[in-house]
């Protein structure tokens, strides 16, 4: 229904609207489908409440808000020319660039407004703007909530309740005619401080003490303190209206005296262009994607080392959750990390669905069935696994180590450690990267002064921009966190986005793997034996190979070559998981390129004539060996004493520990026992033998209700639609039956058809119905389901979903504009 008359409310502005700007309303303000509104005069009221608008301006780029912050400051409503003057100021260049940040303001200014009129924050023609009430209040200024335009209130309002003698009086001091009532000097005064003529000259014959005290106040705050007895500058200003009293001790600097010495602008820097991103380094593409290869292959290499650490059950759970320091501590040193990196390796294995706690009583974490499964999977989507779940996660390594609202410690795996805007900031700073040609660098100040043009609202307070490190600057933390932990995965090589990386963003997972397949080395089936009991792997293993290896020798250091160390422990380790010392020494010679070095052939002999030589086994616990001179030995020396030893018979001995103690203790003594189960049997140790029960990865914790899809958008729309024109035809219809007294009228038959139409079109129709009592009403109901005799359908007359008996319903019509007979 087209009108040629300007729109009198918001909920005519929406009306008018087609029904893909209500969808994009919808879409940008997905708060306002919970649930979906009855009509456009709901939709309109549920956009108006403070929830919902505050959501809205949080998510308003700088300009954008800057231009909503110029309507709050501006009469109601406001053409378009006196928002460009706000914005731009008086139009009085100076020579320092004024002239061209006009012109980019009044370039960005039909594009801002378009989006506050998209969301519903300002609505009207051009020739009458205005801002909804709720963002007024919430930009305007006040004493308590001081405007981020740094303006304070009118004349009228600093002036409300002031006397009017008081008025008489600063009116003369300005030099201006009495007037004979309160309202008419309140306008004088506020003539005088918006006319640049009047103004200039009142300026001209001020002492330069008290233009300097307006220097101080003009860019806000515009309040101020003030003596019982001012100085006289200050006295100067107060005579004449300059400075209006708050309080006894406060006064402001009003609005339009500020707007006169700002030259008509509202904010300082307008800034109607998003700032630039400087790019800090240009690095061959190639060589990037080479570097994030391999940083990304170490990445899988540091969380397989960490499932293997926490293989047969990981650190015991904190009571309030989360990992002990100590337990973090000595993980990041056997990962050869600092503890800030080894926690954001832990959250993402854990996010991943790789880690989890194994739910038993005496709780700890441990890899998860899934984590199996991972370990089987080709390199690039192990990678590609780990970036998707990097992408998605809400819980923030970062906040590791600092403290809550409570001032109680943020711990790895610990609670509390959920930030819904993490995964949006993530993508947003990677899309950044994105934007620069293959191979830039950008300076991640940049990045973050573009990040705070967009989300101003989320990194700054209200009177200017968040201190580092405060809450509401958690955007800008978790972009640093960001730009390091990309780099740490793989997703950038050398402070580059890698070209594996920009398919994941844009193309799925699939094809990063695609991508990242090539340049990842294969694996190797060999390793270089040396004469110092060493092993070089000059790249990645095979997985049995480097399992294998990974239990009979030990990692001495890690980089382009891997560097394992065999000793008596190590070789022990493996005969301790039931390997002989032929299945060693065959395994060596198989996988070696270079001929097995005779010190590390008898290390194995030497250890596996040891092993399994004394026996431990439990009643408490025990020590049995056939040589009755070496548990002579064993009593004769003095660091057996900690195990409380006793002879049971000459080729026993009893200990007052538990088994896995004596075990320790005895190797500590250089000796190689074996466990022993209570048949005499030697106990085979094996790697991985504790997992989780199945687990899920941690949900992401949304950050507001999800954006809707096109499906939902469209039935949401259509059924606001057909509610406003219900609620409208029954404004207009109740009146009319009033003396009409007229029903709609068809028979059964045609009573069922109409209404079971209705419920599979989801449109309404408009019925008569007679009700127990005989009272005979007409409504608007939009049909659900028509089955055993009854209609269940929304009653838009009532508000509510009500079931009616299709006896009862004397007629149906389809709903129209005009009155249904």
């Amino acid at each position: 229904m087209g009108t040629t008359t300007p729109p009198r409310t918001l909920a005519e502005a929406l009306r008018a609207r087609g029904d893909e700007s209500l969808a994009g309303l919808l879409r940008a303000r997905p708060d306002l489908l919970s649930p979906v509104p009855n009509d456009i005069t709901q939709l309109a009221t549920r956009a108006g409440t403070r929830a919902s608008v505050v959501r809205a301006l949080e998510h308003l780029d700088r300009f954008a808000l800057q231009t909503a912050e110029a309507l709050a400051v501006a009469p109601d409503p406001a053409p378009y020319d006196t928002l460009l003057a706000l914005l731009t100021g008086d139009g009085q260049g100076d020579g320092d660039g004024r002239d061209d940040a006009g012109a980019a303001i009044t370039a960005a200014l039909p594009g801002a407004l378009t989006t506050l009129r998209e969301q519903a924050l300002v609505w009207g023609e051009d020739t009458g703007l205005h801002l909804v009430r709720t963002a007024r209040e919430l930009l305007a200024p006040s004493p308590q909530h001081p405007s981020p335009t740094g303006l304070g209130p009118t004349v009228a309002e600093a002036t409300a309740g002031m006397s009017p003698g008081r008025l008489q009086e600063i009116l003369a001091a300005a030099g201006l005619p009495a007037t004979h009532d309160p309202v008419s000097a309140v306008a004088a005064l506020a003539g005088l401080f918006t006319d640049r003529t009047r103004m200039a000259e009142l300026l001209d014959t001020a002492p330069v003490e008290a233009l300097s005290v307006l220097d101080r106040l003009v860019w806000g705050p515009p309040y101020g303190e003030v003596t019982p007895n001012p100085a006289p500058p200050v006295q100067w200003l107060r005579d004449r209206g300059l400075l209006l009293p708050v309080s006894t001790r406060t006064v402001v600097l009003p609005r339009e005296a500020a707007l006169h010495l700002r030259a008509g602008r509202a904010h300082r820097v307008p800034e109607p262009v998003p700032p630039a991103l400087v790019a800090a380094a240009e690095r061959d593409p190639q060589a990037v994607d080479r570097a994030a290869a391999g940083q990304g292959f170490m990445a899988l290499s540091t969380v397989e080392d960490l499932l293997k650490l926490w293989n047969d059950g990981g650190p015991a759970i904190l009571r309030a959750g989360g990992l002990s320091v100590r337990e973090l501590r000595r993980t990041a040193g056997s990962l050869d990390a600092s503890e800030p990196v080894a926690a954001f390796w832990i959250e993402l294995a854990y996010a991943a669905g790789l880690l989890a706690s194994d739910g038993q009583t005496d709780e700890r974490y441990a890899p998860t069935p899934a984590s199996d499964e991972w370990l089987d999977l080709p390199a690039q989507h192990r990678w590609t696994h780990l970036a998707t779940a990097w992408l998605a996660a809400t819980r923030t390594a970062g906040l590791i180590g600092g403290q809550d609202a409570k001032g109680r410690a943020l711990s790895a795996l610990g609670p509390d450690l959920d930030r819904s805007a993490a995964p949006e900031v993530r993508r947003r700073v990677l899309a950044l990267f994105a934007s620069l040609p293959p191979g830039t660098a950008p300076d991640p100040q940049t990045v973050l002064a573009r990040l705070r043009w967009e989300r101003p609202l989320r990194t700054s307070g209200p009177g200017g921009p968040a201190a580092p490190g405060s809450a509401s600057d958690l955007r800008s933390r978790i972009a640093l966190w960001t730009v390091d932990e990309a780099e740490l995965l793989g997703i950038t090589g050398r402070g580059a986005l890698s070209s594996q990386a920009r398919a994941l963003l844009d193309e799925g997972p699939d094809e990063a793997a695609a991508r990242l397949a090539p340049l990842i080395p294969e694996p190797l089936d060999h390793v270089l034996l040396q004469a110092d009991l060493t092993a070089v792997a000059p790249g990645p293993l095979e997985r049995p190979l480097a399992e294998t290896l990974s239990v009979l020798a030990d990692v001495e250091s890690k980089g382009g070559a891997t560097v394992y160390r065999f000793t008596p422990g190590s070789v022990r380790r493996a005969l301790d998981a039931g390997r002989a010392a032929t299945d060693l020494h065959a395994f060596l010679a198989t996988h070696s390129r270079t001929p097995v070095p005779q010190p590390l052939t008898y290390l194995i002999d030497d250890v596996a004539r040891r092993h399994g030589h004394l026996r431990i086994g439990a009643a408490s616990a025990y020590v049995r060996c056939d040589d009755e001179a070496v548990l002579n030995e064993i009593l004769a020396d003095k660091r057996s004493a900690t195990l409380r030893l006793r002879r049971l018979a000459p080729t026993v001995l009893a200990a007052q520990t538990d088994p896995g103690s004596l075990l320790e203790g005895l190797r500590e003594m250089g000796y190689a026992p074996a466990a022993e189960s209570a048949e005499g049997d030697v106990l085979i140790t094996r790697a991985g033998a504790r997992r989780t029960p199945p687990r899920t990865p941690p949900v992401p914790v949304p950050e507001g209700p999800p954006v809707p899809d096109t499906t939902l958008l469209t039935a949401a729309v259509r059924a606001v639609r057909a509610g406003d024109t219900a609620a409208r035809a029954v404004h207009k219809d109740t009146s009319e039956t009033a003396t009409a007294g007229s029903l709609p009228r068809t028979i059964p038959a045609e009573t069922l058809a109409t209404v079971q139409a209705a419920a599979m079109t989801g449109s309404a129709v408009w019925i008569g119905y007679v009700n127990a009592e005989g009272a005979a009403s007409q409504r608007v109901i939009a049909p659900v389901k028509v089955e055993g005799g009854f209609v269940t359908a929304y009653d838009h007359t009532a508000d509510e979903v009500r079931t009616y008996p299709l006896h009862r319903i004397t007629g149906v019509a389809e709903l129209a504009d005009e009155q249904p007979t």
